[in-house]
């Protein structure tokens, strides 16, 4: 079987499998209080070039969570994209951890918040008082779910529309890495420089095996981290296993590196296929959506081929190449599909 269904399938990058071998020797300290965390600090500050606080985290919908609940009160409203994770695919996770916050979609082509759509729902809000919810986040993905990437220039126009209105900016980051080597910036730049104030920063994704974290760059939303990473059943014991692999991750640009390969794929077979297969968005990271004949479709998962077919789209799959996708099976790929 050639897997190109999700990179969440793909396996734990070997340095990181190292990193948590080397750590499981002897005692540390519980609850975080270990010696890798002063050094986790460091190392983010150092990445992104100012001060950050740092909540490491196994899961991305604890990190989305935990930033609605510091940037949103329940009875607030959080502007999002109608295919983000944060709207349909987290269970609810956001309206809970806030208390019941609204979220409040805006519609944008290739998965992005159209900026003068955002704009205008801003403008036509406020007329009924107290009987709407309050306006307090912008919540965007990057990459984002249709696998494009927001432009420097984008992020700072949306920004520029959060400060008018006094709203929170939120990256959701699941594929940051992915996003950073296709923009070709320093983390700083791509972040709190663009004017974003949390980043919920993956890892699983890209070689972890459990490991993510929510970054700080704005001190007015750190309040009470800790508890309520706490309160959310999201402060491992051992948390020493959580920071090893952050640190594994970001060491010699591992994390870069292997986003690069990811990335490369994708565009390997983008570039391949282009005649062949019916596009439906921009390839610009590791996430490529493709429509084919249902005949098609069905010759390459007999051929051995795993993917997803799109929900609602017969004829639609997504392929999503990782640092671990063998360039092998990518050609094997290629010449399957420009074969048919």
């Amino acid at each position: 079987m050639k897997n190109f269904r999700s990179d969440n399938e793909a396996p734990v990058h070997p340095e990181i499998m190292d990193a948590l071998i080397k750590t499981n020797q002897g005692f540390s300290e519980s609850y975080g209080y270990d010696e890798l965390s002063e050094l986790l600090t460091a190392q983010f500050q150092q990445l992104f070039g100012c001060w950050c606080e740092v909540l490491p985290l196994t899961t991305g919908t604890a990190a989305n969570g935990i930033a609605t609940a510091l940037t949103t009160p329940p009875y607030g409203a959080i502007y999002c994209h109608p295919n983000s994770h944060l709207n349909v695919d987290e269970c609810g996770a956001p309206e809970f951890f806030s208390g019941g916050a609204k979220l409040l979609p805006v519609a944008g082509k290739n998965g992005k918040i159209d900026i003068s759509m955002l704009n205008q729902q801003l403008q036509n809000s406020g007329h009924h008082g107290e009987h709407e919810s309050l306006p307090a986040a912008i919540s965007i993905t990057q990459c984002t779910e249709a696998g494009t990437v927001y432009s420097l220039a984008e992020l700072q126009a949306i920004k520029k529309i959060a400060n008018r209105y006094g709203l929170a900016v939120h990256m959701d980051g699941a594929r940051f890495a992915n996003a950073l080597v296709t923009l070709g910036v320093d983390a700083g730049s791509a972040t709190w420089q663009s004017g974003i104030d949390l980043l919920s920063f993956g890892a699983t994704k890209n070689g972890a095996m459990m490991a993510e974290a929510l970054v700080i760059f704005n001190p007015n939303y750190n309040k009470q981290i800790k508890r309520l990473r706490k309160r959310s059943g999201h402060l491992i014991s051992k948390m020493r296993f959580i920071h090893c692999q952050l640190l594994a991750y970001l060491k010699n640009d591992l994390w870069l590196n292997m986003a690069r390969h990811a990335n490369a794929q994708a565009q390997l077979f983008t570039t391949s296929v282009k005649d062949s297969v019916s596009l439906l968005y921009p390839v610009e990271a590791n996430e490529v959506f493709c429509r084919l004949p249902i005949n098609q479709i069905e010759y390459l998962e007999q051929q051995g081929f795993l993917f997803h077919r799109w929900p609602g789209e017969k004829d639609v799959i997504r392929l999503v190449f990782s640092f671990a996708t063998d360039e092998a099976d990518t050609q094997q790929l290629i010449q399957a599909i420009t074969a048919i």
